[in-house]
């Protein structure tokens, strides 16, 4: 199933030396032999999955989380590429760095990596990195991550500077000052239980400001998880003029609001927070339209000691990597969305926002392949979950619809069949 080839039905697909070489009929003229047969009747096959935001942790704070362990639960969630945001420690701010973490992935033999550089050094919001020397040794694009840039004439330059080289700069809009100190949405719920809040205009002012700058710039941007109705709508009317911003919205966003925090579950501590239904209708809706390009996991494992503290102290963020295909099918199903459309938010419009090609289901392509039982119901158990992450607020909960192999250039990286 591949929405962008136009591919939704049933058929055969063959690999060989790592590429698919046919699709329904057996390439060439002699007769087809393989070496190894799946079977995948009343299986859904597709693309590999392309995330667009995963944390590895490394360099740094190995005690969280590492590369092996990630790309592990990267490919047992179907996933067979991610992108990395720069905020590990030291933040991706030098060649050296991003070399290192690519030449590590690739001795993994998983998931691809792809690393977002910081756009300033040390992500500290003030001098510019060298983009050139930076995309050279592999970055796809330069963030933030959720660190502010305070100064907006900084930002400007870091545009400015992107723009010159048809660089992608991806933000998360959120107004640094608006909310300080917030850990959840600033409404009902968040007063109700004596929590700060942050309000939704501190991502409608960086929206908007973003949005000057990309008119006066003309540079690429993509928006971080956005998660207001009002951010949406911002989004939409700048998409209606032209400018080149795209967005994504993490997986979590579609299914939970600020209501399920109502027990001070930590494990629900996100950034941005779960804002109101509202909010969480608006996504999906702008989801299915296309104003929101892609779903990621934003995946971001956390450390126990971290992570098991009171609601406002909790450090923030989920691990996600192995439920990005559950949920977002979950969102498909109770949306009436085509499986296919949203397969495509997660695989070739992932892709797409990232700058990498993306053959998909097609002749030549690099056989990275995923096999999902769409019916198989499981119980979420962190414990059991490949990520070294077990911060997940959906432990103990029924999902359906789980990748039972994964292939990455035709080799097997994942095998969860029944034996």
């Amino acid at each position: 199933m591949d929405l962008a080839r136009g591919l939704d039905r049933e058929a055969d697909l063959y690999l060989a030396e790592g590429r698919i070489v046919g699709i329904g009929t057996a390439p060439g003229a002699a007769r087809f032999e393989a070496d190894h047969q799946i079977e995948g009747k009343g299986l859904l096959l597709c693309p590999g999955l392309f995330d667009l935001a995963a944390r590895v942790r490394e360099p740094g704070n190995a005690y969280r989380a590492n590369l092996a362990s990630e790309l592990r639960a990267a490919v047992a969630g179907g996933v067979t590429a991610i992108v990395c945001p720069p905020d590990t420690d030291p933040p991706l701010d030098e060649p050296g760095l991003i070399e290192m973490l690519r030449d590590r992935a690739r001795q993994q033999s998983l998931a691809r990596l792809y690393p977002l550089g910081a756009l300033t050094v040390g992500l500290a919001g003030t001098g510019l990195v060298e983009m050139v020397e930076l995309a050279d040794a592999g970055c796809i694009g330069f963030s933030q991550a959720n660190e502010p840039i305070a100064d907006t004439e900084i930002l400007l330059r870091a545009m400015q500077y992107a723009k010159t080289f048809d660089f992608a700069v991806w933000l998360h809009p959120q107004d640094p000052h608006l909310g300080r100190g917030g850990v959840a949405h600033r409404g009902a719920v968040a007063t109700r239980l004596g929590l700060p809040g942050i309000p939704v205009v501190a991502e409608t002012v960086a929206v908007n400001t973003i949005v000057e700058l990309v008119r006066t710039t003309g540079c690429r941007v993509h928006l971080c998880r956005l998660s207001s109705a009002e951010g949406i709508d911002r989004l939409r009317r700048a998409r209606s003029e032209g400018l080149p911003i795209t967005a994504d919205v993490a997986v979590h966003h579609l299914h939970l609001t600020d209501v399920d925090i109502g027990f001070f579950d930590p494990l629900l501590r996100v950034q941005p927070p779960f804002r109101s239904q509202r909010d969480r209708d608006a996504i999906r809706a702008a989801l299915a339209d296309g104003t929101i390009d892609a779903i990621c996991s934003d995946h971001t494992p956390v450390d126990d000691d971290s992570k098991l503290q009171p609601f406002g102290e909790a450090e923030p963020g989920a691990t996600a990597l192995e439920l990005l295909l559950p949920l977002t099918l979950k969102w498909a199903g109770e949306a009436r969305i085509a499986v296919a459309q949203a397969l495509d938010r997660v695989t070739s419009k992932a892709a797409a926002i990232a700058g990498v090609e993306f053959a998909g289901l097609a002749v030549g392509a690099p056989a990275d392949l995923c096999l999902v039982d769409p019916g198989q119901p499981w119980v979420v158990d962190d414990r059991s979950l490949a990520s070294q992450g077990r911060n997940t607020p959906y432990h103990g909960r029924e999902l359906v619809a789980r990748a039972v192999l994964t292939l990455i250039e035709g080799r097997i990286v994942h095998d969860a069949r029944p034996r």
